[in-house]
């Protein structure tokens, strides 16, 4: 019975996995029906005929008796394939001590049986067996290559195994220059890994594979940047690597840029700044034709890399980027300077590409950002003609683009008026409205295009509340509207981070970096410029203007009887800036309140009324000094809107005690609508405060004008998609067509007073 167990068991193993290694009794193998086939050192081969098995083992002088059944297979092919394997690469573990063991020799027979092409120094590398490295079947191996090319010293670098690298190299002498099928050497190997300190020991080894490149035209540097190993790269470059080395496609840069690795090109670009522009070798584009998205296009043009650069098949990256369809990335390049105009490969523009694709929204975005629907492609092709020809359903952005473009070439009949000699002044007003200054900005551009002239010669007084009283200042010292739109979309991406509140010093960095840390208000003294904000500081709050000028003195009495002391106001001499701006931008619950100020949007989101009477006391004071040959007369007001929100139905506003679960949540329902009612009354900039400026103009026979865009949908002041924001300037350019002939005499009208 005893023998039937054994050879059920034996039945059962040789079914189950034949490749166990077991320890088992040598006795088993005494008898006549056990025969030896083949011996090498101290493995056997058996033949066992009650089992029908082929029996291999390792007959241990350590353990008397005792012996390590290696495989026991169920036919002889499979034994004698595998028993010359096992004898000629185990014998280094089992003449190691402390191998003779089923648990040590399992993970040796398996590596045999997986890999037959590798060596035994293969294997020991493999499973980590360092004990192993310096027998000396091991050492005559050391350099030794498996079915890939590899050697010991690749599997080690590739393993990251830090300390069995360092025994191959300095106690081994294992070679570093040797090369795998693929042409990598161990420094490959090791670059594909996040194993700085492998990499490490093969520099401190004077390893020269660290700038070579492999049969796909890779340095190391290359395959770290390819899959991301930053740390791996920065190792390389302590070690000697070169970020010049020019691969069988770019330079590493590129390769970092085209997999979207932002630490890798960060690496890069600390190491060595020129790397910004370096041409690829294939189409002679730099790192930035190469970019895929927008936090990579951004961080390469945050480093001043050229935005137009054309490549050796002439194309910009905006191009690439069209082609693509890559909205986001596009966006980014706008935003930087990109011109939507650069003719390409044969002759197209972006905005030609665009059409091609039908890409509705870069179509909107590159029209937008000034492309022009008129330009001719080396074949004649205008973008309109191209959509007209290929659209799958764009006949009316086809007809609205032919509009847009006409705009221009109609504002252009009017440049060359000159400006009269007439003492009448022009006041410029510019509302409120958070990111929604896009539409002051595309609608100053309209009129900038009208008459030829920027808009800081086009007006004598400019006012304005929140994001318009930071575009006042912003006009008032210069800075072209064309550089302030893409200031904004930038501006979103820094200022409006987290949930509001937001926090203070990223919008506070930003205007200190436009308008300087310690430029004052008195600066520039023409135009003159009046930036609304709210005095906090006390109950109830008053209107408070920001000038550039010294404020009207007429002794007027105080809005309010005070039995408070209040801190003196800065003087417009002292008055920074960067904090007016920061001041008249304070929006309650969007931003913290910048000292005692608070946004002049709570008292004056649209400016015009308060403006023309700062104007009206401002030349009152003249006359009472005795000045009066210095008053001018108000001729012209432009009042400018950030955009009309649709009305929508409003269920309930009524706010009572709720006696039942029901009527709680009509009551929240109504607190929520009457809140949000009050506020958008408070900082209404249409309906009445129009209608009161234009009756105030037409009495006085100034000429008043108002230009404010409906919008199809709600935009919110902190709003930060590209896509919403493209769609509300289209909106505005199509308003702009619509009153194209208005805006054409409005700046005739500019130029003349």
């Amino acid at each position: 019975m005893q023998f039937l167990g054994r050879l059920v068991g034996t039945i059962t193993s040789v079914l189950s996995n034949p490749y166990r290694v077991r320890e088992v009794p040598q006795s088993d193998y005494g008898g006549r029906d056990r025969v030896l086939l083949q011996e090498e050192g101290m493995m056997v081969l058996y033949r066992n005929t009650p089992c029908q098995s082929w029996d291999c083992l390792i007959l241990c002088s350590e353990t008397p008796g005792m012996a390590l059944r290696l495989f026991q297979v169920g036919t002889e092919e499979d034994a004698f394939n595998w028993f010359p394997q096992y004898a000629m690469k185990v014998r280094p573990f089992y003449e190691t001590p402390g191998f003779l063991k089923p648990e040590a020799m399992q993970p040796i027979a398996d590596c045999i049986r997986n890999h037959p092409d590798w060596s035994s120094a293969h294997i020991a590398v493999e499973i980590g067996l360092r004990q192993c490295l310096k027998h000396n079947c091991v050492l005559s191996q050391i350099n030794s290559r498996n079915a890939c090319g590899q050697t010991p010293l690749h599997l080690a670098c590739e393993r990251g195994d830090v300390a069995c690298v360092r025994e191959l190299l300095e106690e081994c002498q294992a070679s570093t220059s040797i090369r795998d099928l693929q042409g990598e050497t161990p420094m490959h190997c090791a670059a594909k890994q996040e194993s700085p300190l492998v990499i490490q020991v093969l520099c401190s080894s004077h390893c020269p594979g660290v700038n070579e490149l492999n049969s796909a035209g890779e340095a190391p540097l290359h395959v770290a940047c390819r899959l991301g190993r930053v740390e791996s790269l920065k190792a390389l470059l302590k070690g000697g690597a070169r970020c010049d080395v020019m691969g069988g496609r770019g330079y590493p840069i590129h390769m970092a840029m085209k997999y979207n690795e932002r630490s890798c090109v960060e690496a890069i670009l600390a190491a060595d700044p020129s790397q910004l522009e370096v041409e690829d070798a294939l189409y002679g584009g730099t790192p930035l034709h190469w970019a895929k998205t927008g936090e990579m296009s951004r961080l390469l043009l945050e480093r001043s890399c050229s935005v137009n650069y054309l490549s050796k098949t002439g194309e910009s990256p905006l191009h690439i980027l069209t082609k693509k369809g890559r909205f986001e990335a596009a966006m980014v390049l706008l935003t930087h300077g990109a011109n939507p105009n650069l003719r390409g490969e044969n002759g197209n523009t972006a905005l030609h590409l665009a059409m091609k694709m039908d890409h509705i929204d870069l179509i909107k975005a590159l029209i937008v950002f000034g492309a022009d629907v008129e330009i001719h492609n080396d074949l004649g092709e205008t973008p309109g003609l191209i959509a007209a020809r290929t659209s799958k359903g764009f006949e009316d952005l086809v007809h609205i683009a032919a509009a847009v473009g006409a705009i221009t070439r109609e504002y252009a009949e009017v440049d060359g008026v000159k400006a009269s000699t007439a003492k009448t002044d022009r006041l410029l007003c510019l509302d409120g409205g958070g990111i929604k200054g896009l539409v002051l900005i595309q609608m100053l551009i309209a009129l900038e295009r009208a008459a030829g002239r920027p808009v800081q010669e086009l007006f004598d007084w400019i006012s304005g509340t929140s994001t318009g009283g930071i575009l006042a200042l912003a006009i008032v010292h210069g800075k072209s509207m064309e550089y302030l739109r893409c200031l904004y979309f930038r501006m979103k991406e820094k200022v409006f981070r987290g949930s509001r509140p937001y926090e203070s010093a990223p919008l506070e960095e930003f205007l200190k970096q436009e308008f300087g840390e310690n430029t004052k208000m008195t600066d520039i003294r023409h135009p003159r410029v009046i930036v609304t904000s709210v005095l906090a500081d006390r109950h109830p709050g008053e209107l408070h203007l920001f000038r550039n000028y010294d404020p009207p003195d007429l002794n007027r009495e105080p809005p309010y009887a005070s039995k408070a002391t209040f801190q003196p106001l800065t003087i417009p001499q002292d008055q920074c800036v960067w904090r007016a701006a920061r001041s008249s931008g304070a929006a309650p619950t969007y931003f913290r309140p910048m000292g005692r100020f608070l946004d002049g949007g709570l008292l004056a989101n649209n400016p015009t009324l308060d403006a023309m009477t700062e104007i009206h006391q401002y030349n009152k004071a003249l006359r009472a000094q005795g000045r009066g040959e210095e008053v001018q007369r108000l001729g012209v007001v432009l009042s400018l809107g950030t955009g009309k929100p649709p009305q929508v139905v409003v269920n309930s506003v009524d706010v009572f005690r709720p006696s039942n679960p029901l009527e709680l949540a009509k009551s929240f329902v109504g607190a929520r609508e009457l809140g949000k009612m009050l506020v958008d009354c408070c900082t209404d900039s249409d309906g009445c405060a129009v209608d009161r400026a234009k009756a105030w103009c037409e009495m006085t026979d100034i000429d008043y004008h108002r230009l404010n865009p409906q919008l199809s949908v709600e935009v919110m002041l902190d709003e930060v998609s590209d896509a919403v924001l493209v769609d509300m300037l289209w909106e505005t350019q199509m308003y702009l067509y619509e009153r194209r002939e208005h805006i054409q005499a409005l700046a005739q009208r500019l130029l003349l007073v």
